[in-house]
């Protein structure tokens, strides 16, 4: 797991609308970069349409958002479209990219384990420095929150 003020880890993944994104070029802008476990499941798609839902009040305080998560650009286009998302999604389906933010973990669910990711936010300030990390996401107040601190960047 990376700390608040450790370098976030540079990476280049495609996006929904088909380009590609690396971190390293949006310097000098908040961004905040939501992991998330699956397309269309229902924590998933609430946070998804909450920071939708915010995301011109996002980009008026210039910060970038994206929602990550291992799946395919053809599952993110499904996802944006059935419930109008604003927010871009990338497609880390190597799983390299949430290896790096540690957000791959062994998780249990009834007496199960299996590995997945970590429903995690970082925001990442226009240096380049991780300056909050959120772990364990309870999605309801979650977008407010995230946007209440860019506000005191």
């Amino acid at each position: 797991m990376l700390n608040v003020m450790d370098q976030a880890p540079n990476f280049t993944l495609p996006q929904t609308d088909g380009t590609m994104i690396t971190l390293s070029s949006l310097k000098g802008n908040p961004v905040v970069l939501f992991f998330y476990p699956r397309d269309d499941t229902p924590g998933c798609t609430t946070e998804s349409i909450a920071f939708s839902a915010k995301i011109e009040a996002f980009v008026a305080k210039g910060a970038k958002v994206f929602g990550i998560s291992k799946d395919g650009i053809s599952s993110h286009v499904k996802f944006t479209t059935k419930h109008n998302l604003k927010v871009p999604l990338l497609s880390d389906e190597k799983g390299s990219v949430c290896e790096d933010y540690g957000v791959w973990k062994e998780k249990n669910m009834y007496g199960k384990k299996y590995m997945g990711i970590e429903r995690t936010t970082y925001l990442i300030d226009g240096n380049g420095h991780i300056a909050m990390v959120w772990q364990k996401v309870k999605v309801a107040g979650h977008a407010e929150e995230v946007l209440a601190l860019i506000e005191k960047l």
